[in-house]
């Protein structure tokens, strides 16, 4: 992530801090699985006892049990997600400085909150598929789709987000409302407009960039829903 600028002005980048959960119950359940395989590729040929018998069974019985506290604790304590604590550290590349800390969600402007989602989504993508920030040619699998709810941020992080993908070089589907086109028309090469007029049936109507333009450029640079 630290090739990622998250604040260009700060010249800051993104880490993401791990901890282990203060939940109770997840560290018990780890603390008991850990019992069940510790000294398993040790040279000792009496590893499974009556003992080591007994510590799968109490967890195996749990997981199958159908009474609702233990199906609850099942869900909690198998889902990884609850394993850890996850926050966010915004630094200087400089030094390295912290600048802020985000701690979840709470107390940030939704601006905020979009700008750390696609910056944690970028770099998710960039390690998923093996990307490489500013690589022009490459065989990596590199297509996206982004539905409706990219185009309900603000204009900044939605443009902060299509520069994102545009540095990692992806291939954008975007579904978006004809609202936000005027952030998302620089970053796509065809236009595809679907209108419903009369509540019946749909139509699709097929634009290159050029025709795009030329189609905007008649109505003083807005392009309009009813005019497609």
């Amino acid at each position: 992530m630290s090739e990622i600028v998250y604040n260009s002005t700060k010249d800051s980048y993104i880490i993401i801090l791990i901890d282990p959960t203060v939940n109770k119950e997840v560290r018990l359940f780890r603390e008991e699985l850990k019992k069940c395989y510790i000294h398993s590729f040790s040279s000792s040929t009496d590893l499974y006892t009556e003992e080591k018998y007994e510590q799968v069974k109490r967890i195996l019985d749990r997981f199958a049990s159908g009474d609702n506290i233990d199906r609850d604790w099942t869900n909690t304590v198998t889902d990884v997600r609850q394993w850890f604590e996850f926050n966010a550290s915004e630094r200087l590349n400089e030094n390295d400085e912290e600048v802020e800390f985000y701690e979840g969600s709470g107390g940030k402007s939704g601006g905020q909150k979009e700008k750390l989602a696609y910056t944690i989504l970028a770099s998710a993508l960039a390690y998923q598929f093996g990307l490489q920030f500013g690589e022009r040619k490459s065989r990596s699998f590199r297509f996206v789709v982004i539905d409706e709810a990219f185009g309900r941020g603000s204009d900044e992080s939605t443009r902060y987000g299509l520069e994102l993908f545009k540095k990692l070089n992806l291939q954008l589907l975007i579904v978006t409302p004809l609202q936000k086109i005027h952030i998302i028309e620089g970053h796509v090469n065809s236009f595809h407009f679907i209108s419903n007029r009369d509540g019946n049936n749909s139509q699709v109507s097929n634009f290159t960039k050029t025709e795009y333009h030329k189609e905007k450029a008649r109505f003083n640079g807005v392009f309009q829903e009813n005019d497609v």
